[in-house]
C-alpha cells in the first residue's frame, strides 16, 4: 500500500480515534471500571460521550496536522475524511440518544 493514498489516510483515520479512545479509558476509568463498564457509561452519559469524541478526534487532528505539514495530502484527505464521519456521529448519537 502506498504511504501517500486516501485508503491509507482512511485506515489510519480510523484506527487513530480507537486509540485515543482506548487512552482515555487508561486516563479516567481504569482500573475503577472495566472495558464493559466503559462501554456502559459511554451509551448512558451524553457529558461522557461528548468528552471522549473530543478526545478521540483529537487524535485524528494530531495525524492530519502531521500530514498535512509533510506534504502528503492524499493521505490528509483520508483522515479528514473519516475526521468528519466521526464527527459527524458523534453529534447524532448526541442528540438522539
Amino acid at each position: 500500500m502506498k504511504k501517500n493514498s486516501v485508503l491509507f489516510g482512511i485506515i489510519i483515520g480510523v484506527i487513530a480515534p480507537l486509540i485515543g479512545m482506548l487512552g482515555y479509558y487508561f486516563w479516567k476509568f481504569y482500573p475503577t471500571y472495566s472495558v464493559g463498564d466503559f462501554i456502559g457509561i459511554i451509551l448512558s452519559e451524553k457529558t461522557i460521550l461528548s468528552a471522549l469524541s473530543t478526545f478521540a478526534l483529537f487524535a485524528n487532528v494530531v495525524l492530519l496536522t502531521i500530514y498535512l505539514n509533510t506534504r502528503r495530502d492524499e493521505t490528509a484527505k483520508g483522515i479528514f475524511l473519516i475526521s468528519c464521519i466521526y464527527a459527524i456521529a458523534a453529534i447524532v448519537l448526541k442528540l438522539f440518544m
